[in-house]
């Protein structure tokens, strides 16, 4: 039978092997060159929660799935066309996300006995075991084709055993017809120093794509154009770089130097790694001893006159707490960017979930309320850090922007922007003698306070943890105490004036709006786009503003006979807009498997209310 090179909208492909195995590296280069062809794409690394899991178990399973598409896309895919199991643990794991369409590809050398029977496997046959008959089964002798390849190479052996992610990499670019050339130029940059490396790597990257040519059980190849896109440069980005960026970006556009104090926890790290990377923009990172340090060193920047960040997630964010209520006192600009993971206590680290929301809002003691934020991509990562800056900066307020572990480990295709097309920030700076500063004496409009920076003339002043009243002097008087709380209160609310009002995706009246926040949109949008097909009237309202709410909330809810708030906890949000909003019934559609939505889970929960 001729071979058929077959053009496709979308593919998804999911990669998926021990932890050692590479498939984190394996997805990321396929990603790459799937944006040097300008495709679109969207990826899901899935870390196990387990440092280092016995080999060849379930629990040690590291899978990154990625979709690509000649169109827009805005989820990794739900299933996927290809699988890759590197053993037969990652079969177990994984085949429940293959298509019935599906090709799998899978390393024969890891599936012994001693393996099969780690793996949970009750039988002597993975595939009649787990029902994949039907599907297009290629198996490889990926291990030992890797050894034969390098076998003249002159590396040791587990160096050569660690290269057979290559040999998997090479049939898939083999099965969708992508160049070999720019993974070749990523050996030459990564191991610039070991031309050994270079020359295996290459060596092993071509074995594969010949032997998918050769093997007769791979009959048709696929095509996936470019997508359509708007002019500029686009680079691949996650959103912990994006958030990291962002910052920067704000630095620049406000003067004021860029301070992260942050403990390193999973899968927060990144923000902090990728600002310690930037010395040479004047970013200054201080790794600390707990998250405590973290955020109170960020909260002594912030006084000195710097743009102030702390990273963390869940159970860091419930240390931080009471400095959280220091920076809400002492009203100073600081950014605590949570990338939210599965919880409660260390919970499953490395899995996504929103189950911080409640503690955002109100994890603190006292009357303590804050400016909760909340990114809904990767690449919006980016404006969502800019704008937090902003608001904290220019309003003189502790901000909480919220991310995920989805996000933060997620890529997706970013157009570089501008920073011209980016507003000022201005921040209320005292200048030196001004005789008519007071630490909390505010602005009329907005209800913020004046940065009097530590050194300059005529500015000397005391603020802290303890009540004060407008000129800066400790106050128990009960009254005092109660203005300070509804000035505090009001400077939040107020913030509502200077946030986009929330607009509707789809239809923008009718019978169902759906309802979500956070790194959930892609799915959503997806869902919601697919349901247009036919007569009923679907749309999406998806919250980057969560306190203050946009100040059209209620005439957009008030437009639909039916509300459902989508979110991966057990009903936060849906709870906040309950009080917030109290004249409307929500229905609402949880998850919380430290999974994703599947947008197919989506569909099915809107059409029971159709």
């Amino acid at each position: 039978m001729p071979h058929k090179i077959i053009d496709v909208t979308d593919v998804t492909i999911r990669f998926s092997g021990d932890s050692g195995d590479g498939m984190q590296l394996t997805g990321t280069l396929f990603t790459d060159v799937a944006a040097v062809l300008g495709n679109d794409f969207s990826t899901f690394p899935d870390f196990p929660a387990e440092i280092r899991a016995p080999q060849d178990t379930v629990s040690g399973v590291s899978g990154f799935q990625v979709r690509i598409g000649s169109s827009d896309v805005r989820t990794p895919g739900d299933f996927c066309d290809v699988l890759v199991a590197m053993n037969p643990a990652a079969l177990f794991a994984n085949a429940k996300w293959a298509k019935p369409t599906a090709t799998v590809i899978l390393n024969a050398d890891a599936f012994e006995e001693k393996n099969i029977k780690r793996a949970g496997f009750t039988t002597d046959d993975p595939i009649k075991e787990l029902n994949l008959d039907d599907r297009t089964i290629i198996f490889a002798p990926i291990t030992a084709l890797t050894k034969e390849c390098l076998k003249d190479s002159g590396l040791d052996m587990k160096t050569i055993v660690r290269s057979k992610n290559m040999f998997a990499l090479g049939i898939c670019f083999f099965l969708f017809n992508r160049p070999l050339q720019p993974t070749f130029d990523y050996f030459e940059r990564k191991f610039a120093k070991k031309p050994e490396l270079i020359a295996a790597n290459n060596k092993v990257l071509q074995a594969g794509f010949n032997y998918a040519e050769n093997i007769h059980a791979i009959q048709n190849t696929y095509n996936i154009k470019p997508a359509k896109q708007a002019k500029g440069v686009y680079r691949n980005i996650n959103g912990n770089q994006a958030t990291a960026w962002g910052f920067i970006a704000a630095s620049e556009k406000s003067g004021r130097p860029l301070f992260c104090g942050s403990y390193p926890i999973t899968p927060a790290t990144g923000i902090l790694e990728e600002l310690a990377l930037r010395k040479d923009l004047g970013v200054k990172t201080l790794q600390c001893e707990d998250e405590i340090a973290g955020i109170c060193t960020a909260l002594g920047a912030a006084y000195a006159g710097s743009l102030a960040v702390t990273t963390t997630s869940g159970p860091g964010l419930s240390l931080k707490s009471e400095a959280l209520g220091l920076a809400v006192m002492t009203e100073l600009p600081l950014v605590v960017v949570d990338v939210q993971r599965s919880g409660p206590s260390t919970g499953i680290p490395t899995k996504t979930e929103q189950s911080d929301l409640s503690q955002a809002l109100y994890g603190r003691n006292g009357e303590c309320p804050m400016l909760v934020m909340a990114a809904r991509s990767p690449s919006h990562c980016f404006d969502a850090a800019f704008w937090a800056a902003k608001l904290a900066m220019e309003h003189m307020m502790p901000v909480m922007l919220l991310s995920e572990g989805f996000l933060g480990n997620g890529s997706e295709p970013w157009r570089i922007p501008k920073m011209k097309d980016y507003p000022a920030i201005v921040p209320p700076i005292v200048p030196a003698n001004d005789m008519d500063y007071f630490p909390f004496v505010r602005d009329a409009e907005r209800l913020s306070r004046r940065w009097a920076l530590p050194g300059t003339p005529g500015l000397m002043h005391r603020i802290g943890g303890l009540e004060k009243n407008n000129k800066g002097c400790v106050s128990s008087d009960p009254l005092e105490h109660e203005r300070m709380i509804n000035e505090r209160a009001a400077k939040v609310a107020k913030v509502a004036d200077y946030i986009p009002p929330l607009k509707v995706v789809g239809a923008q009246d009718g019978d169902v709006l759906v309802v979500g926040w956070g790194g959930t949109f892609g799915h959503l949008y997806t869902a919601v786009r697919h349901m247009q097909v036919g007569k009923k009237n679907i749309g999406l309202a998806h919250f980057d503003y969560i306190n203050p709410l946009p100040k059209n909330t209620a005439d957009v809810f008030r437009r639909f006979k039916n509300i459902i708030v989508c979110e991966l906890n057990s009903g936060q949000f849906a709870a906040y807009l309950r009080d917030k909003h109290q004249a409307f019934f929500y229905h609402q559609f949880n998850k919380i498997q430290g999974q994703p939505f599947m947008v197919s889970e989506i569909v099915t929960a809107v059409r029971k209310l159709l």
